[in-house]
């Protein structure tokens, strides 16, 4: 790569670099001559949930802790949708659906996914998606890290890249992995949590430790995570071979998490560490869904042998990071906090099937995409007074110099089916700034906070031997280079009414800028004359966010209510081009054709009453239309309700929950299923036997009247009325009947 991109990262790094070093110099303008001793204390410092100036830090945001984690049972995005959060859906992938994670309605890159506020790679190939490929597709990247990791999830919604950055046009899931302040109890010098599950919605096992020990200022953590299990149970009960299955097909999958954090408290708030991550996830499937076991002299070269065919899907994320963090020990200094990362990360994606023919035939489709990046991240949060009003000014910065690859091996070779990257090795740089001001008026409770945010991108195609050897490389070469900038401003206003209750409004801009793949994708089929292709000219995507809502807490009653509307402006679509010779007839690529809006409410509360009974509930309402046609937008999820009533006591606790869902409107297409409403009913409880201290043993049963069910957004493109190799009967796609959870739970 030339010094062209180069040279905003090395500045960026700079001035990152140059803020960290003027800390120690405001805090030590702030020590009192006694702080001039040699010798150190050890010195204590509570973690925050929410740290001032961190992406969480807004009212549009909503947190799960690492106790809520436990206690609720999650496990993975799927059950985040179906406890605590009703406005997320998280869609695991099936032959025929890519999945992804779903907020406000968007999914994929319209969505961004953060751990430890360092951006996870969005890796997509989407001519190997959908019905042609159903066992080669990539696609997003919501499920790379392991909960039993997270000191807490957070959900920001709404399109508001001042946060962010590129990809917040639907919302962002903000992962924080733990800490070891998390584990170690006031007055104590070390701490842990063991805990072991069953679930036999998927048959896992699952074990977790994390460990924590200080000496003195000098603190460490590890944390492991192994779980084994398969596939993911549903109501169908057709267990035959070919594309009217309904049962799933059998799969074995691992996962397992490695986590290291290394954390050095110094003299005036200062704090300075390393952290170690490794996820990997590995599963192989019996594609029954593919296989025929009836055949003929003609179809056996193009069917495959039954219990002969497999596939698999396998993610691994890598991430080392330097970390820096300044928590302020008085509040008469300048600098209240700051942090900064220095960070590598790498997230590879592998995806494919093997197998024989039933002509004996061997066949292999093995399809690869990996992202490399080199980073830096940091932010500062400043307090000061101008007169009658109080500044609190938030800045962060991020820079980012990334290396993307894919490569797909095929077997047998043909002339149509080769070996090759289906898009250029990309090099780019992505640079970011952002600067807001919480200004409040005095003690009116009255604050108005201003930002703006600059995105810069830029991606340089890289030519190689395996692009070159792509099937469409003489009809389309080696692509443009891409390079963008958006501005993105935000206004909001918040006022305090009581000690208890907020409200507040906002405008914001969010920005994404093209994927990789959609800029540069290449699968071309010369015979068939049709090509899949990038578009180098696309324009990023734009939103417009509107929020008004208010929030309380009494101490018994707390929750919040929030009222949105989005306008999105050049969505990036599929559309179909015809091409100009040397290229094939037929060519679908991708334009900035489509505006967008999504509307609806959301609604989160819980009240705890002195009898130990308490109820809690949450319910998000959504509507989205195209601009250009008014058609409705299906992945927008239908009203949705988690509603609960439990009891509990010091000792023991349990809860009924009921999860209801509208019906997915009647778009009057009869080839696409409209999934019906539902209602079902979960039960917990649990039990922390005073024998055993910080001991607690949880069950519980899902979907207790066995119900059948859909997830109306995971079969909004399920054709009722045929089957396929991606297309498989609506059973198919049903959730899991009854099923039940059980864990023990160990603090240490």
């Amino acid at each position: 790569m030339g010094s062209r991109p180069l040279r905003p990262l090395l500045l960026a790094c700079t001035a990152l670099v140059a803020v960290s070093a003027i800390l120690p110099a405001h805090a030590q303008d702030a020590t009192t001559a006694s702080q001039d001793e040699t010798q150190l204390e050890t010195i204590v410092v509570k973690g925050k949930r929410v740290p001032a100036g961190s992406v969480a830090d807004t009212p549009l945001a909503t947190q799960t802790t690492a106790e809520e984690i436990r206690k609720k049972e999650i496990k993975d995005l799927s059950d985040l949708g179906n406890t605590t959060e009703a406005g997320i859906d998280f869609i695991k992938a099936k032959p025929g659906r890519t999945g992804g994670l779903f907020i406000r309605g968007l999914t994929g890159a319209r969505v961004a996914v953060l751990v430890d506020e360092i951006p996870v790679p969005f890796l997509q190939t989407i001519a190997r998606n959908g019905s042609s490929s159903p066992t080669t597709g990539i696609n997003g990247q919501p499920d790379s890290f392991d909960v039993d990791s997270l000191g807490g999830l957070d959900v920001l919604r709404g399109a508001d890249s001042s946060k962010v950055g590129s990809g917040a046009l639907g919302g962002a899931l903000a992962a924080r992995t733990l800490e070891p302040e998390d584990l170690i109890g006031e007055g104590r010098d070390w701490g842990g949590v063991a805990k072991t599950g069953y679930d036999s919605e998927d048959k896992s096992f699952s074990n977790s430790v994390a460990v924590a020990k200080q000496v003195e200022n000098t603190s460490v953590l590890f944390q492991g995570s192994y779980t084994r299990g398969h596939e993911t149970d549903n109501q169908g009960n057709a267990d035959i071979y070919g594309t009217s299955r309904t049962e799933p097909n059998p799969m074995d999958f691992v996962r397992n998490n490695l986590l290291f954090k290394f954390r050095h408290k110094l003299e005036g708030g200062h704090t300075v560490g390393m952290t170690a991550e490794r996820y990997d996830y590995t599963s192989e499937s019996n594609l029954k869904t593919l296989q025929s076991s009836a055949f003929t002299a003609g179809t056996a070269a193009t069917t495959f042998r039954p219990d002969a065919y497999f596939g698999w899907d396998d993610v691994r994320r890598e991430r080392v990071s330097l970390d820096y963090f300044y928590d302020a020990p008085s509040s008469d200094t300048l600098v209240q906090a700051a942090s900064l990362r220095l960070y590598w990360q790498q997230l590879s994606k592998d995806a494919g099937s093997s197998g024989l023919r039933n002509s004996g035939a061997q066949y292999l489709r093995a399809n690869e995409a990996q992202e490399d990046d080199f980073g830096v991240i940091g932010s500062m949060v400043s307090e000061f007074d101008t007169g009658t009003l109080r500044h609190q000014l938030r800045l962060r910065g991020n820079a980012t110099m990334f290396e993307t690859h894919q490569f797909i091996a095929a077997f047998p070779a043909s002339a149509t089916v080769v070996s090759q990257s289906d898009a250029p090795d990309v090099d780019g740089v992505t640079l970011g700034f952002s600067i807001e001001d919480q200004i409040t008026l005095g003690d009116s409770g009255f604050s108005i906070t201003p930002g703006i945010r600059f995105d810069f991108h830029d991606y340089e195609p890289q030519d190689s031997a395996a692009y070159r050897g792509n099937t469409g490389y003489n009809a389309f070469g080696l692509p443009e280079s891409f390079s963008d900038s958006k501005f993105s401003p935000k206004l909001l206003a918040e006022y305090q009414l009581n000690e208890s209750v907020g409200v507040f409004a906002q405008w914001a801009m969010a920005y994404r800028a093209p994927t990789v793949d959609e800029l540069y994708g290449n699968f071309t089929n010369t015979l068939g004359g049709y090509a899949s292709i990038g578009n180098p000219n696309l324009e990023a995507e734009t939103g417009n966010g509107f929020e008004v809502g208010a929030k309380w807490n009494t101490g018994d009653f707390n929750g919040s209510v929030t009222l949105f509307h989005n306008m999105y402006d050049n969505f990036i679509n599929n559309v179909t081009r015809v091409g100009v010779s040397p290229q094939p007839t037929s060519l679908f690529t991708y334009e900035n054709v489509q505006d967008a809006r999504i509307s609806g409410a959301e609604i989160k509360a819980r009240k705890d009453f002195a009898n130990g009974f308490f109820a809690e509930g949450s319910l998000a309402v959504a509507y989205g239309e195209y601009g250009d046609n008014n058609t409705r937008i299906r992945s927008v999820a239908p009203l949705k309700a988690i509603l609960g009533l439990g009891y509990e006591q010091e000792t023991w606790g349990t809860q009924l929950t009921g999860i209801f869902s509208a019906a997915m409107p009647d778009d009057s297409v009869a080839n696409t299923y409209d999934a019906p409403g539902y209602g079902i009913f979960n039960v917990t409880g649990w039990w922390e036997p005073e024998a055993v201290k910080g001991l607690r043993i949880q069950a519980g049963v899902n979907n207790i009247f066995d119900k059948t069910y859909w997830n109306a957004v995971g079969v909004a493109s399920v054709n009722p009325n045929s089957a396929s190799s991606g297309n498989q009967p609506v059973a198919f796609y049903s959730e899991a009947g009854t099923t039940f959870k059980i864990s023990l739970t160990q603090k240490f």
